[in-house]
């Protein structure tokens, strides 16, 4: 039988399945590999900036991310007007709250990643979403379809978790999530 999951809990990517099942598998197995590399650490450390000379923390990405999915999937694609996550003063998301922690964040984080799948559930891959128009400019078309959105996500999530991966074996040692 083959395993369904790293012995870290992680789902694992079928090695075979149709495209929209494999983009989907491992956008989830890049946000459980963000969420595992905080796992276990306490509010100090994961507001630890343990890469000089960047701010950038543990409980920063995950904001940070948690802002991304709100970007991509509800004001681009659903093209909703919603503001952003922690705050107008926030929108990358990146600046720390002394009085929000882990689980406050983790809790928002979840709820757009679930908003996500709710506003893609029916959609095709070739569903677009529309870029405000300095992105655009960039791309070179103002849409953009749901599989070049996922695949930007599964990017990002890449990105971060190899700097989450840095940042956590500056502060207690823990590599390989």
């Amino acid at each position: 039988m083959a395993t369904t999951t790293t012995p870290d809990g992680r789902p694992v990517p079928p090695p075979h399945a149709d495209e929209r099942t494999m983009l989907e598998a491992w956008l989830d197995f890049h946000r459980a590999t963000l969420a595992l590399k905080c796992a276990g650490l306490d509010d100090d450390r994961l507001r630890q900036a343990a890469v000089p000379p960047s701010s950038m923390t543990l409980l920063g990405i995950v904001q940070h991310m948690a802002e991304v999915e709100r970007n991509w999937f509800q004001r681009i694609f659903a093209s909703l007007d919603v503001p952003p996550v922690f705050g107008d003063d926030n929108t990358l998301g990146f600046t720390l709250d002394p009085d929000r922690g882990l689980e406050e964040v983790t809790a928002a984080w979840r709820k757009q990643i679930a908003r996500g799948r709710e506003l893609t559930a029916e959609a095709s891959l070739d569903d677009a979403g529309r870029l405000p128009e300095r992105d655009a400019a960039i791309v070179g078309d103002a849409d953009v379809s749901l599989r070049r959105i996922l695949v930007h996500l599964i990017e990002e999530y890449a990105r971060h978790n190899g700097h989450a991966d840095l940042i956590r074996e500056q502060i207690d040692g823990v590599t390989g999530t």
